[in-house]
Protein backbone atom coordinates (compact mmCIF):
# COMPACT_ATOMS: atom_id res chain seq x y z
CA UNK A 1 0.00 0.00 0.00
CA UNK A 2 3.15 2.27 0.53
CA UNK A 3 4.17 1.98 -3.07
CA UNK A 4 0.78 2.35 -4.09
CA UNK A 5 0.60 5.85 -2.24
CA UNK A 6 3.83 7.23 -3.51
CA UNK A 7 2.81 6.57 -7.16
CA UNK A 8 -0.35 8.60 -6.23
CA UNK A 9 1.75 11.25 -4.77
CA UNK A 10 4.50 11.28 -7.70
CA UNK A 11 1.26 11.59 -10.25
CA UNK A 12 -0.43 14.30 -8.11
CA UNK A 13 2.78 16.22 -8.31
CA UNK A 14 3.27 15.46 -11.57
CA UNK A 15 -0.17 16.61 -12.62
CA UNK A 16 0.30 20.07 -11.74
CA UNK A 17 3.86 20.55 -13.59
CA UNK A 18 2.73 19.08 -16.65
CA UNK A 19 -0.54 21.17 -17.04
CA UNK A 20 1.29 24.02 -16.33
CA UNK A 21 3.52 23.32 -18.79
CA UNK A 22 0.63 21.74 -21.77
CA UNK A 23 -1.53 25.26 -20.79
CA UNK A 24 2.02 27.31 -21.83
CA UNK A 25 2.79 25.06 -25.14
CA UNK A 26 -0.57 25.52 -25.97
CA UNK A 27 -0.34 29.75 -25.88
CA UNK A 28 2.88 28.58 -27.61
CA UNK A 29 4.83 32.07 -29.29
CA UNK A 30 2.66 32.59 -31.67
CA UNK A 31 -0.81 32.47 -30.40
CA UNK A 32 -0.73 34.20 -26.27
CA UNK A 33 -4.15 33.92 -25.85
CA UNK A 34 -5.73 34.64 -22.38
CA UNK A 35 -3.44 34.01 -19.59
CA UNK A 36 -4.25 30.62 -17.57
CA UNK A 37 -7.64 30.17 -19.24
CA UNK A 38 -10.74 28.28 -17.49
CA UNK A 39 -11.55 24.85 -17.28
CA UNK A 40 -14.82 25.26 -19.09
CA UNK A 41 -13.14 26.52 -22.24
CA UNK A 42 -10.47 25.72 -24.96
CA UNK A 43 -7.46 27.08 -22.83
CA UNK A 44 -4.55 29.30 -24.86
CA UNK A 45 -7.57 30.70 -26.92
CA UNK A 46 -7.42 28.11 -29.20
CA UNK A 47 -10.57 26.56 -30.53
CA UNK A 48 -9.22 23.87 -32.90
CA UNK A 49 -11.39 21.16 -32.53
CA UNK A 50 -10.23 19.07 -35.54
CA UNK A 51 -8.10 16.74 -33.98
CA UNK A 52 -8.84 15.04 -30.36
CA UNK A 53 -4.88 14.07 -30.07
CA UNK A 54 -2.39 17.01 -31.17
CA UNK A 55 1.41 15.73 -31.59
CA UNK A 56 2.63 19.46 -31.72
CA UNK A 57 1.35 20.15 -28.60
CA UNK A 58 3.02 17.18 -26.97
CA UNK A 59 6.16 18.19 -28.94
CA UNK A 60 6.11 21.88 -27.47
CA UNK A 61 5.64 20.57 -23.87
CA UNK A 62 8.71 18.36 -24.21
CA UNK A 63 10.54 21.77 -24.39
CA UNK A 64 8.96 23.09 -21.38
CA UNK A 65 11.47 21.91 -18.22
CA UNK A 66 8.32 21.54 -15.83
CA UNK A 67 6.68 18.99 -18.16
CA UNK A 68 10.32 17.02 -18.17
CA UNK A 69 10.34 17.15 -14.25
CA UNK A 70 6.60 15.87 -14.12
CA UNK A 71 7.72 13.06 -16.69
CA UNK A 72 10.91 12.43 -14.04
CA UNK A 73 7.69 11.67 -11.81
CA UNK A 74 5.38 10.13 -13.82
CA UNK A 75 8.75 7.53 -14.06
CA UNK A 76 9.01 7.64 -10.45
CA UNK A 77 5.51 6.75 -9.53
CA UNK A 78 4.81 4.23 -12.36
CA UNK A 79 7.96 1.57 -10.76
CA UNK A 80 6.03 2.22 -7.63
CA UNK A 81 2.91 1.43 -9.16
CA UNK A 82 4.27 -1.76 -10.81
CA UNK A 83 5.69 -2.96 -7.62
CA UNK A 84 1.90 -2.27 -5.90
CA UNK A 85 0.68 -4.19 -8.78
CA UNK A 86 2.94 -7.32 -7.68
CA UNK A 87 1.18 -7.18 -4.02
CA UNK A 88 -1.84 -5.71 -4.48
CA UNK A 89 -5.21 -6.25 -5.81
CA UNK A 90 -5.57 -4.09 -8.91
CA UNK A 91 -9.03 -2.68 -7.71
CA UNK A 92 -6.53 -1.34 -4.72
CA UNK A 93 -4.08 0.02 -6.77
CA UNK A 94 -6.77 1.71 -9.15
CA UNK A 95 -8.25 3.45 -6.44
CA UNK A 96 -5.06 4.88 -5.06
CA UNK A 97 -4.03 6.19 -8.60
CA UNK A 98 -7.62 7.68 -8.78
CA UNK A 99 -6.32 9.30 -5.32
CA UNK A 100 -3.72 11.09 -7.36
CA UNK A 101 -6.49 14.11 -7.67
CA UNK A 102 -6.39 14.91 -4.15
CA UNK A 103 -2.41 15.20 -4.05
CA UNK A 104 -3.11 17.71 -6.75
CA UNK A 105 -5.49 19.72 -5.07
CA UNK A 106 -3.05 19.79 -1.79
CA UNK A 107 0.01 20.71 -4.13
CA UNK A 108 -2.19 23.33 -6.16
CA UNK A 109 -3.34 24.85 -2.79
CA UNK A 110 0.51 24.67 -1.72
CA UNK A 111 2.83 25.38 -4.97
CA UNK A 112 -0.17 27.71 -7.04
CA UNK A 113 -2.04 29.61 -3.84
CA UNK A 114 -5.15 28.16 -4.83
CA UNK A 115 -7.80 28.25 -2.57
CA UNK A 116 -9.68 25.26 -2.06
CA UNK A 117 -13.16 25.62 -0.81
CA UNK A 118 -14.66 23.74 2.57
CA UNK A 119 -16.31 21.29 0.25
CA UNK A 120 -13.10 20.33 -1.45
CA UNK A 121 -10.57 19.78 1.72
CA UNK A 122 -13.71 17.51 2.73
CA UNK A 123 -13.20 15.67 -0.68
CA UNK A 124 -9.79 15.19 0.74
CA UNK A 125 -10.69 13.86 3.32
CA UNK A 126 -13.43 11.26 2.38
CA UNK A 127 -10.45 10.02 -0.75
CA UNK A 128 -8.23 9.39 2.59
CA UNK A 129 -11.20 7.52 4.45
CA UNK A 130 -11.97 5.16 1.02
CA UNK A 131 -8.46 4.85 1.06
CA UNK A 132 -7.87 3.42 4.38
CA UNK A 133 -10.99 1.33 3.88
CA UNK A 134 -9.15 0.20 1.09
CA UNK A 135 -6.14 -0.70 3.20
CA UNK A 136 -8.24 -2.77 5.98
CA UNK A 137 -10.25 -4.83 3.34
CA UNK A 138 -7.54 -5.72 0.50
CA UNK A 139 -6.10 -9.24 0.44
CA UNK A 140 -3.05 -10.50 -1.38
CA UNK A 141 -3.24 -10.41 -5.48
CA UNK A 142 -5.05 -12.84 -7.19
CA UNK A 143 -3.00 -16.22 -8.20
CA UNK A 144 -4.80 -16.42 -11.24
CA UNK A 145 -2.54 -16.66 -14.61
CA UNK A 146 -4.00 -14.27 -17.38
CA UNK A 147 -5.18 -15.73 -20.70
CA UNK A 148 -3.66 -15.57 -24.39
CA UNK A 149 -6.98 -14.34 -24.94
CA UNK A 150 -6.65 -11.63 -22.51
CA UNK A 151 -3.42 -10.32 -23.12
CA UNK A 152 -4.19 -9.66 -26.75
CA UNK A 153 -7.65 -8.33 -25.58
CA UNK A 154 -5.66 -5.67 -23.63
CA UNK A 155 -3.12 -5.43 -26.80
CA UNK A 156 -6.18 -4.80 -28.73
CA UNK A 157 -7.72 -2.36 -26.30
CA UNK A 158 -5.01 0.04 -26.52
CA UNK A 159 -4.94 0.11 -30.57
CA UNK A 160 -8.37 1.17 -29.94
CA UNK A 161 -7.58 4.10 -27.34
CA UNK A 162 -5.35 5.25 -30.34
CA UNK A 163 -8.80 5.41 -32.77
CA UNK A 164 -10.62 6.69 -29.68
CA UNK A 165 -8.72 9.88 -29.70
CA UNK A 166 -8.36 10.34 -33.28
CA UNK A 167 -11.90 9.85 -33.72
CA UNK A 168 -12.64 12.50 -30.32
CA UNK A 169 -11.75 15.65 -32.78
CA UNK A 170 -15.32 15.16 -34.81
CA UNK A 171 -17.05 15.45 -31.13
CA UNK A 172 -18.54 18.46 -29.55
CA UNK A 173 -16.04 20.18 -26.94
CA UNK A 174 -17.93 18.59 -24.20
CA UNK A 175 -17.94 15.05 -25.61
CA UNK A 176 -14.62 15.44 -26.51
CA UNK A 177 -12.96 16.41 -23.14
CA UNK A 178 -14.80 13.14 -22.32
CA UNK A 179 -14.01 10.87 -24.96
CA UNK A 180 -10.01 12.02 -24.98
CA UNK A 181 -10.39 11.78 -20.68
CA UNK A 182 -12.33 8.22 -21.24
CA UNK A 183 -9.58 7.21 -23.63
CA UNK A 184 -6.62 8.08 -21.45
CA UNK A 185 -8.45 6.37 -18.38
CA UNK A 186 -9.17 3.40 -20.81
CA UNK A 187 -4.87 3.67 -21.71
CA UNK A 188 -3.79 3.54 -18.22
CA UNK A 189 -5.99 0.85 -17.19
CA UNK A 190 -4.47 -1.59 -20.13
CA UNK A 191 -1.37 -0.77 -18.34
CA UNK A 192 -2.73 -2.17 -14.73
CA UNK A 193 -3.94 -4.74 -16.01
CA UNK A 194 -1.08 -5.79 -18.05
CA UNK A 195 1.55 -4.92 -15.52
CA UNK A 196 -0.41 -8.20 -14.57
CA UNK A 197 -0.30 -10.33 -17.16
CA UNK A 198 3.72 -9.83 -17.93
CA UNK A 199 4.95 -13.13 -15.83
CA UNK A 200 8.39 -13.30 -16.94
CA UNK A 201 10.85 -10.38 -17.30
CA UNK A 202 13.93 -12.25 -19.62
CA UNK A 203 13.83 -11.10 -23.42
CA UNK A 204 12.23 -13.79 -24.82
CA UNK A 205 9.38 -13.73 -22.20
CA UNK A 206 9.05 -9.78 -22.86
CA UNK A 207 9.04 -10.12 -26.72
CA UNK A 208 6.76 -13.37 -27.04
CA UNK A 209 4.01 -11.56 -24.66
CA UNK A 210 1.32 -9.40 -26.33
CA UNK A 211 0.55 -7.56 -23.31
CA UNK A 212 4.35 -6.38 -23.08
CA UNK A 213 3.20 -4.15 -26.47
CA UNK A 214 -0.57 -3.17 -24.70
CA UNK A 215 2.02 -1.69 -21.80
CA UNK A 216 3.39 0.33 -24.22
CA UNK A 217 1.52 1.17 -26.89
CA UNK A 218 -1.90 1.72 -24.06
CA UNK A 219 0.76 3.97 -21.69
CA UNK A 220 2.41 6.02 -24.69
CA UNK A 221 -1.74 6.40 -26.30
CA UNK A 222 -2.72 7.49 -22.61
CA UNK A 223 0.20 10.31 -21.97
CA UNK A 224 -0.88 11.86 -25.93
CA UNK A 225 -4.73 11.79 -24.81
CA UNK A 226 -3.86 13.13 -21.38
CA UNK A 227 -2.12 16.15 -23.08
CA UNK A 228 -4.59 17.13 -25.45
CA UNK A 229 -7.49 16.73 -22.82
CA UNK A 230 -5.40 19.04 -20.79
CA UNK A 231 -6.29 21.64 -23.35
CA UNK A 232 -9.22 21.20 -24.47
CA UNK A 233 -12.53 21.52 -23.59
CA UNK A 234 -14.06 20.44 -20.35
CA UNK A 235 -10.64 19.53 -17.84
CA UNK A 236 -12.91 19.09 -15.28
CA UNK A 237 -15.30 16.29 -17.74
CA UNK A 238 -11.91 15.04 -19.12
CA UNK A 239 -10.91 14.33 -15.69
CA UNK A 240 -14.31 12.51 -14.57
CA UNK A 241 -13.80 10.40 -17.68
CA UNK A 242 -10.05 9.09 -16.55
CA UNK A 243 -10.57 8.67 -13.19
CA UNK A 244 -14.22 6.32 -14.39
CA UNK A 245 -11.76 4.61 -17.23
CA UNK A 246 -8.70 3.72 -15.09
CA UNK A 247 -10.52 2.40 -12.08
CA UNK A 248 -13.46 0.62 -12.75
CA UNK A 249 -12.57 -1.88 -15.53
CA UNK A 250 -9.21 -3.01 -14.27
CA UNK A 251 -10.50 -3.55 -11.20
CA UNK A 252 -13.35 -5.70 -12.59
CA UNK A 253 -10.80 -7.50 -14.71
CA UNK A 254 -8.77 -8.61 -11.82
CA UNK A 255 -11.68 -9.60 -9.89
CA UNK A 256 -13.49 -11.88 -12.71
CA UNK A 257 -10.23 -13.20 -14.51
CA UNK A 258 -6.69 -12.70 -12.40
CA UNK A 259 -8.46 -13.95 -9.27
CA UNK A 260 -8.49 -10.12 -7.10
CA UNK A 261 -9.94 -11.13 -3.20
CA UNK A 262 -10.74 -9.28 -0.42
CA UNK A 263 -10.13 -10.40 3.47
CA UNK A 264 -12.55 -12.93 4.62
CA UNK A 265 -15.55 -10.99 5.63
CA UNK A 266 -14.70 -8.24 4.10
CA UNK A 267 -15.98 -7.74 0.55
CA UNK A 268 -18.43 -5.22 1.42
CA UNK A 269 -15.34 -2.78 3.40
CA UNK A 270 -13.55 -3.01 0.00
CA UNK A 271 -16.59 -2.22 -2.51
CA UNK A 272 -17.81 1.06 -0.19
CA UNK A 273 -13.83 1.60 0.47
CA UNK A 274 -13.59 1.87 -3.23
CA UNK A 275 -16.49 3.81 -4.06
CA UNK A 276 -16.00 6.14 -1.66
CA UNK A 277 -12.73 6.81 -3.02
CA UNK A 278 -13.81 6.97 -6.68
CA UNK A 279 -16.38 9.28 -5.74
CA UNK A 280 -13.91 11.65 -3.61
CA UNK A 281 -11.98 11.62 -6.75
CA UNK A 282 -14.42 12.48 -9.10
CA UNK A 283 -15.42 15.87 -6.68
CA UNK A 284 -11.88 16.67 -7.01
CA UNK A 285 -12.15 16.45 -10.38
CA UNK A 286 -11.32 19.83 -11.64
CA UNK A 287 -7.71 19.33 -10.09
CA UNK A 288 -7.20 17.38 -13.04
CA UNK A 289 -5.78 20.30 -14.50
CA UNK A 290 -4.35 22.87 -12.11
CA UNK A 291 -5.41 26.20 -12.19
CA UNK A 292 -3.09 28.70 -13.48
CA UNK A 293 -4.76 32.11 -12.63
CA UNK A 294 -1.69 32.90 -10.58
CA UNK A 295 1.47 34.72 -11.89
CA UNK A 296 3.31 31.50 -12.46
CA UNK A 297 6.24 33.45 -12.77
CA UNK A 298 6.43 33.80 -9.01
CA UNK A 299 4.64 30.77 -7.91
CA UNK A 300 6.74 28.01 -9.47
CA UNK A 301 10.03 29.99 -9.97
CA UNK A 302 12.43 27.71 -11.48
Amino acid sequence: MVCALGAAVCFGTATVLQAIAARAAARGPESPGSPGGSSGGSPGGSSDGASGVDAALLWRALREWRYIAGLALDGVGFVLQIAALRSLPIYTVGAALAASLAVTAVVAAWLLHVRLSGLEWGAVAVVCAGLAMLGLASGEEGDKAGSTALKYAMLGTAAAVLLLGALAGRLPDRARALALGLGAGFGFGVVEVSVRLIDGLTPSALFTNPATYALLLGGGAAFLLLTSALQRGSVTTATAGLVIGETIGPAVVGVVWLGDRTREGLAWLAVLGFAVAVAGALALARFGEAPVEVDESESVAP
